[in-house]
């Protein structure tokens, strides 16, 4: 998967459809509509977002007979990163102790709960730490 590293958000519904794409890899429009399991959006709308996700460069599509076919050009971990970090330094001065501090303190976390989500994170630094490269 080919990787573009864009200052772009996304809109709500950009984000949806990216979210579909994610999952199924690629797909057509038809794919990307049979996807959403609540009210399900018109083709064109789909595919109108699907070009402004394009012009964005999220995504590419290959022509298969008269079909498109859609594939993120950005993956969901690429972006979800680049979201979290910009959030953190716009709202929490950059400060990941304070972010994590603050949805702590919102979420009424024990310190049974703090503890078991340092030991998750350490263990977690230390396999990416000790993977192959």
């Amino acid at each position: 998967m080919k990787i573009i590293l864009t200052n772009m958000q996304l809109t709500k519904a950009e984000e949806q459809i990216m979210q579909i794409l994610w999952k199924l890899g690629e797909g057509s429009v038809q794919d990307i509509r049979e996807s959403f399991t609540d009210t399900k959006p018109a083709r064109t709308t789909i595919a109108t977002i699907l070009n402004i996700l394009e012009t964005k460069q999220f995504v590419t599509h290959t022509s298969e007979k008269r079909v498109n076919r859609y594939k993120a050009t950005v993956s969901k971990e690429t972006y979800s990163k680049k979201q979290l970090f910009g959030f953190m330094k716009n709202y929490f001065g950059g400060s990941f102790s304070t972010m994590a501090s603050f949805f702590a303190k919102e979420s009424n976390m024990t310190i049974e709960d703090l503890d078991q989500l340092f030991e998750e994170t350490r263990q977690a630094l230390e396999e990416e730490k000790n993977k192959p490269e």
